[in-house]
Protein backbone atom coordinates (compact mmCIF):
# COMPACT_ATOMS: atom_id res chain seq x y z
CA UNK A 1 0.00 0.00 0.00
CA UNK A 2 1.47 3.61 -0.95
CA UNK A 3 1.21 6.44 1.42
CA UNK A 4 0.12 9.48 -0.16
CA UNK A 5 2.91 11.43 -0.19
CA UNK A 6 5.01 8.96 -2.66
CA UNK A 7 1.73 9.44 -5.30
CA UNK A 8 2.21 12.94 -5.00
CA UNK A 9 4.41 14.45 -7.92
CA UNK A 10 5.34 18.03 -7.79
CA UNK A 11 5.14 20.63 -9.81
CA UNK A 12 2.41 17.88 -12.02
CA UNK A 13 -0.80 18.72 -13.90
CA UNK A 14 -3.10 18.14 -10.77
CA UNK A 15 -0.30 19.68 -8.15
CA UNK A 16 -1.67 23.07 -8.23
CA UNK A 17 0.78 25.12 -6.02
CA UNK A 18 2.13 28.14 -7.63
CA UNK A 19 5.96 27.61 -8.82
CA UNK A 20 8.00 30.68 -8.26
CA UNK A 21 9.41 32.70 -10.65
CA UNK A 22 13.20 33.75 -11.34
CA UNK A 23 12.66 37.45 -10.37
CA UNK A 24 10.66 35.72 -6.88
CA UNK A 25 13.58 33.01 -6.15
CA UNK A 26 16.31 36.25 -6.38
CA UNK A 27 14.18 38.14 -3.76
CA UNK A 28 13.89 35.34 -1.47
CA UNK A 29 17.27 34.75 -1.25
CA UNK A 30 18.56 38.95 -1.78
CA UNK A 31 20.25 40.03 1.11
CA UNK A 32 19.98 43.16 0.53
CA UNK A 33 16.07 42.56 0.02
CA UNK A 34 15.59 40.88 2.97
CA UNK A 35 17.65 44.00 5.17
CA UNK A 36 15.11 46.27 3.27
CA UNK A 37 11.82 44.28 4.53
CA UNK A 38 13.15 43.45 7.86
CA UNK A 39 13.54 47.46 8.55
CA UNK A 40 10.13 47.91 7.06
CA UNK A 41 8.26 45.46 9.21
CA UNK A 42 10.02 46.61 12.11
CA UNK A 43 8.74 50.17 11.53
CA UNK A 44 5.32 49.32 11.04
CA UNK A 45 5.73 46.96 14.01
CA UNK A 46 6.78 50.43 16.07
CA UNK A 47 3.82 52.30 14.57
CA UNK A 48 1.43 49.43 15.96
CA UNK A 49 3.22 49.12 19.40
CA UNK A 50 3.75 52.87 19.82
CA UNK A 51 -0.49 53.79 18.91
CA UNK A 52 -1.00 51.12 22.02
CA UNK A 53 1.07 53.39 24.36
Amino acid sequence: MQKIEERIRAYDQNFTTMVPTKFIRFMRTCVLWQIIRFIVINLKMLVVVSKSH
